[in-house]
């Protein structure tokens, strides 16, 4: 019997995995943070392990180089959890020795038990021996059937279920979360505030994965990953991205209100339109939109940029203030004129982070606003907002 070994720090995520692997024939064990990974791994012997990235006490980085550098655990496949927004953590888990990497926000249990077999394959109990003939393509027998539609899609029924039960909890968590730290009076208690939300999102966004629930997972991935990197540059945290988490808190309130069936993957595609003179904050903008997986269009000119609006049709628009022969402010004026244009949002992306100009922004028709210099995922964060509630408030 072939052994797999988890290490994950949310114990109902664990505990679905070792579950689902137990009924598949496979000898499953569960660490929950990355120095008992470690402790277990030396004893329990597993042919393959399974590990989220972000663990406490040691991250899943360290635990790929420490599995790596000991004797008898250079080659084991390591298939690791990823949040998608978190692409520097994903990178080095590419270079510690990590064999696959995974989003958790879109891998079912089934795919995840796919990928294993793939890997070591079945359960090992009708192996063949090291040293047997292959056959050959003519004679080879039909690989076993394991899919058991009926059995998964009652398991995730359950799973979705549950995560609907548990909402109205989750959310008041969120809320009482995000109000300490609103409230916090010294870096300190803002730093323990951030992780403890942090810790909670990320909870989330495994959760709502796992259960189908597509857009808040996304949503709480890139929310996670914002709060990792305030976590990490305490110098970022501001009023601009304050404001962003708690816009991105009370937008997961509206996904968990318009409805309990989960959402499908599948979306129309997304246009952006960027405007901003300033070629470096054009493209800081436009990179942030990628990481999303967010296509946008760009220019440095406003008179152009109004040509592109009677052209194409653009979804969501960043404008930057202060430009050459027309200002942030007059542009959007002038967009909000085109009939197809009067509900379409519009954040505003500058460095006049005064109230005057949060007025004017308002005052010209603007939804939102960013104050440069921006973190690359707080921009990511706002897109994500303004993108999805625009797509899915009609149906609610």
């Amino acid at each position: 019997m072939k052994k797999i070994l988890i290490i994950e720090d949310d114990r109902v995520i664990a505990n679905i995995y070792r579950n689902k692997f137990t009924v598949d024939g496979y000898q499953a064990e569960v660490a929950f943070d990355g120095e008992s990974g470690l402790k277990t791994m030396r004893t329990f012997l597993p042919d393959v392990i399974i590990l989220d990235l972000v663990l406490p006490k040691m991250s899943g980085v360290d635990f790929i180089k420490d599995a790596r550098g000991e004797a008898g655990f250079a080659k084991v496949p390591i298939i690791v959890f990823s949040n998608t927004y978190l692409t520097n953590m994903i990178q080095e888990a590419w270079k510690a020795g990590a064999n696959k990497c995974l989003s958790k926000t879109n891998c079912t249990p089934k795919d995840l038990l796919d990928i294993v077999r793939q890997t070591i394959g079945g359960s090992g109990a009708a192996s063949p021996p090291a040293a047997a003939t292959p056959a050959t393509p003519a004679a080879a027998a039909e690989p076993p059937d394991f899919s058991d539609i009926e059995g998964d899609t009652k398991f995730l029924t359950e799973l979705r279920q549950a995560f609907i039960d548990n909402e109205p909890a989750t959310l008041n968590a969120l809320r009482a979360g995000l109000q300490s730290l609103i409230k916090a009076d010294n870096e300190t208690n803002q730093l323990r505030n951030i992780h403890e939300l942090y810790r909670r999102i990320h909870a989330l966004a495994g959760n709502a994965g796992l259960a189908g629930f597509v857009h808040v997972a996304h949503m709480s991935a890139a929310l996670e990953a914002l709060l990792k990197e305030l976590y990490e540059k305490p110098k970022s945290i501001n009023t601009s991205t304050l404001r962003t988490v708690a816009s991105a808190v009370d937008f997961l309130g509206f996904l968990f209100d318009r409805g309990k069936q989960p959402d499908s993957p599948e979306s129309a595609p997304v246009n952006i339109l960027v405007v901003d003179d300033e070629p470096i904050s054009q493209r800081a903008v436009v990179y942030s939109l990628e990481k999303a997986q967010l296509h946008s269009t760009s220019t440095a000119d406003p008179n152009a940029a109004l040509k592109l609006l009677t052209e194409k049709n653009f979804d969501l628009v960043f404008l930057d203030v202060d430009m050459p022969g027309m200002t942030g402010f007059e542009l959007c004026t002038k967009l909000r004129a085109m009939p197809q244009y009067k509900k379409i949002p519009v954040v505003f992306v500058t460095a006049l982070s005064d109230f005057d100009s949060r007025t004017s922004s308002m005052m010209a028709g603007g939804n939102d606003f960013i104050a440069k210099p921006f973190l690359f995922i707080e921009l990511t964060v706002k897109a994500l907002i303004h993108v999805l509630r625009a797509k899915l408030k009609p149906a609610t």
